[in-house]
């Protein structure tokens, strides 16, 4: 597997579909970071040369991508920050529902785990009846 800023990606994926591995880096980034660094984004992360690999970090840090650790920082950084300011999406990301309106009723079970449900269980004490 190449190592991409302390990252590593699959060798047998197109470098297309391999830069996306790193945090930060989407599909859409990717193919801007591939075209400024002038690599077809057919090749496969294996066929690479060394000169290409560094071609491609030299072009990641001259935009100043956020990526892995300060990426991650930055979002906690922002919930913590929703958070103390009570606001409803603060509020919302601490209950653990649904921040951005979505419906509540039926549907968030992502967001609100497995269904909880509170069964009714019968009186261990209770006579014998007929069932």
């Amino acid at each position: 597997m190449a190592r991409l800023l302390g990252v590593e990606i699959p060798n047998e994926k197109r470098i297309e579909a391999s830069l996306p591995y790193i945090y930060g880096i989407g599909p859409s980034t990717s193919r801007k970071i591939l075209d400024q660094a002038g690599i077809d984004p057919n090749t496969r992360t294996g066929e690479l040369t060394d000169e290409q690999i560094t071609h491609i970090v030299h072009v990641i840090t001259s935009n100043n991508v956020m990526l892995e650790g300060d990426l991650r920082r930055d979002v906690q950084s922002h919930l913590k920050r929703l958070n103390t300011i009570n606001c409803y999406r603060g509020m919302r990301h601490r209950k653990g529902l649904p921040v951005r309106g979505q419906r509540t009723s039926t549907n968030s079970r992502t967001r609100k785990g497995k269904r909880r449900t509170v069964g009714v269980t019968r009186n261990p004490n209770a006579k014998k009846g007929k069932v």
